[in-house]
């Protein structure tokens, strides 16, 4: 039973690193014996699961069923164990999916008292701006800021930071007056992962909306925020991932007295099944060491 659970558990890392020596690597199982394992594997199950070249290790359409059929039920056992250890050890692998600059600005760097609380526990930070899917990905939960297409996963909001507008103190000091947001139409906005829209803007009593159009496009924020500091134009951004800029001067905040709303940031766990120990763990302590951003 050991034997054929540890294969399993094998066959859902090859199959997601796309590598044997990766997957060997994670499970300390040589890529001898794992290929043996997953072979054996097959035999028992009479089937082909992977497609093996020179280049890669991918999944066969028998092989993606059965993965998505396994998964659940290796979560659950690791639930399970978890539950009867009795302690707040956490073990494993988490895949975790968030975006490049909600990452790299907000999370990487508060990431290390976690891994610490948890020596046992691997955690793949899925690095990018591509909206992962859940169960097709095998994320284990995702981080996404704004509005939520996936009617299908369960979500917890964690956090709310209010939008604003920032640009640099160069490009200020040659721009046009910029006292009202009409008076963004007089100035180079640069479109950022909100895409063109029309941004709202309140302050008192008075609501009003200005369309933005924006000579320059820059779907990732990273990109935004740095064409921001060189003086190329405004741009939105959350009050959360513009601090170090605000801080160090590279960007000074606009309109500062007008409110333009908030964007919130939320946990995604797989639908239908209950998440992994350390997938709730990671989005508890986030939602904790997130609250002074």
């Amino acid at each position: 039973m050991n034997d054929h659970l540890d294969a399993l558990r094998l066959f859902a890392r090859v199959a997601r690193r796309g590598s044997f020596s990766a997957a060997g690597r994670e499970l300390s199982v040589p890529q001898s014996t794992a290929s043996r394992m997953i072979a054996a594997l097959e035999r028992e199950i009479g089937a082909s699961l992977l497609i093996r070249t020179t280049r890669a290790v991918t999944l066969t359409d028998t092989g993606a069923n059965f993965l998505a059929r396994i998964e659940p039920i290796l979560a659950d056992l690791d639930a399970a164990e978890h539950a009867a250890r009795g302690s707040d050890e956490l073990r494993g692998l988490l895949r975790v999916g968030l975006g490049t600059s909600l990452g790299v600005r907000l999370v990487i760097p508060r990431l290390k008292p976690f891994l610490d609380r948890h020596p046992a526990l691997q955690v793949e930070l899925m690095l990018d701006d591509h909206r992962r899917d859940l169960v097709t990905e095998g994320v284990d939960v995702a981080f996404r800021f704004g509005t939520l297409t996936d009617s299908t996963a369960t979500v917890r909001k964690l956090k709310t930071w209010p939008r604003a507008l920032v640009a640099s103190p160069t490009y200020l000091k040659s721009a046009p007056a910029l006292d009202t947001p009409a008076d963004l139409a007089a100035h180079s906005v640069i479109v950022g992962p909100q895409g063109v829209s029309d941004w709202s803007f309140r302050k008192g009593g008075t609501a009003t909306s200005v369309r933005i159009e924006g000579r320059l496009k820059i779907p990732a924020l990273e990109g935004a925020l740095t064409a921001a500091a060189a003086g190329m134009g405004v741009v939105m951004a959350t009050a959360g991932a513009i601090r170090r800029e605000l801080a160090d001067g590279s960007l000074v905040q606009v309109l500062p007295d007008w409110d333009m709303g908030s964007v919130d940031m939320h946990a995604l766990f797989t639908a239908g099944r209950a998440a992994k120990p350390s997938a709730r763990a990671i989005a508890a302590y986030l939602s904790e060491a997130l609250a002074d951003a």
